[in-house]
């Protein structure tokens, strides 16, 4: 990590503050300029902290800079968080959403970001009894495409604020409705289906599209994305679900997008509904007592044909003996 301290062109010495360790770093330039360079080859939670710097030159001494400050995260791993979303991960224009961070850690505040750093809510947290499990419920909304974008959640306690656990696994937020045309959805070999059954999502589109998108209603879990391929002229991409249980039955759509904006989807398609029901049970009880009578009724012919041909045989026997 390296930290910038920028002064006057007849800078001397910079001095680097961190109020959080009360710490100060030194930096004497070999001859005036007007930038300070602090490095930091590895960085540890003694390194978080609220930061500013100052510099001596031949005017003296000047005022503290602006503060900095800096967070460092990765410090507490007790139990991995987990990041949910509430309707769905692909939502409409004006629409709103809830993201949900959830741990088993008694952290007093979650944190949620968004990658390109341009979002950051904090909320103390609700932890809930007998469980332990505690969690914070981000609302968000009305949609808009600055809404769109990966997420992640952190927690930690309000002694250390700068200090954050182990991130929560990347969460995507999509915003459909921003391309004028909709996409196809059919399922093979059918809607419905035996547990254990594979089946496959075909999504398809006569426009051009990059990736088709996947997503179940109303299931918090990040939708499946795939790369188009061009087929049949037409553009699809196949959805393949092996050896499918009662989880896998919902209510899907399916979108499309292009690399320049992955975030910004096309409208939905018409939805499909996958039901996936239980292996067949049959009662064979009846079927295995036809079987016994089949063979006890072949027995009953056979014996009767095997009496008759001994019977006929006897007076044929007799007959000659005469």
């Amino acid at each position: 990590m390296t930290i910038w301290c920028q002064g006057t062109l007849d800078t001397e010495v910079y001095f680097l503050y961190n109020e959080g360790s009360h710490s100060t770093s030194t930096e004497t330039l070999q001859k005036p300029g007007n930038k300070g360079k602090f490095f930091y080859p590895s960085v540890t939670g003694e390194h978080a902290g609220k930061y500013c710097c100052y510099w001596y030159s031949s005017a003296g001494w000047s005022e503290p800079s602006d503060t900095l400050e800096l967070v460092v995260t990765g410090i507490y791993d007790y139990n991995e968080l987990r990041l949910s979303v509430l309707p769905s991960p692909v939502v409409t224009v004006g629409r709103n959403m809830t993201l949900h961070c959830v741990s088993h850690s008694h952290y007093d505040k979650f944190i949620l970001t968004k990658e390109d750093h341009k979002f950051t809510s904090s909320l103390d947290t609700q932890c809930i009894p007998p469980s332990g499990q505690c969690q914070a419920l981000f609302v968000m909304g009305p949609m808009t495409s600055n809404h769109t974008g990966t997420f992640r959640c952190y927690g930690y306690y309000k002694h250390t604020p700068q200090l954050w656990s182990i991130p929560s696994e990347p969460l995507e937020i999509h915003i459909s409705g921003q391309r004028h045309h909709a996409p196809s959805l059919s399922v093979m070999p059918n809607s419905t289906v035996h547990s254990g059954e594979n089946v496959t999502l075909l999504c398809w589109s006569m426009y051009f599209v990059d990736t088709f998108i996947l997503s179940k209603e109303g299931s918090g879990q990040p939708p499946l994305r795939l790369k188009s391929k061009f087929q049949d002229q037409q553009y699809q991409s196949e959805f393949s679900m092996s050896a499918v249980t009662s989880t896998h039955s919902g209510t899907y759509r399916c979108y499309g997008s292009l690399d320049s904006a992955l975030y910004l989807l096309s409208f939905a398609s018409a939805p499909v509904e996958l039901i996936v029901s239980a292996p067949e049970n049959r009662d064979h009880t009846m079927e295995n007592l036809i079987r016994m009578g089949m063979a006890v009724l072949v027995l009953i012919v056979l014996s009767i044909l095997a009496a008759e041909a001994w019977h006929s045989h006897r007076q044929t026997h007799h007959a000659d003996g005469k």
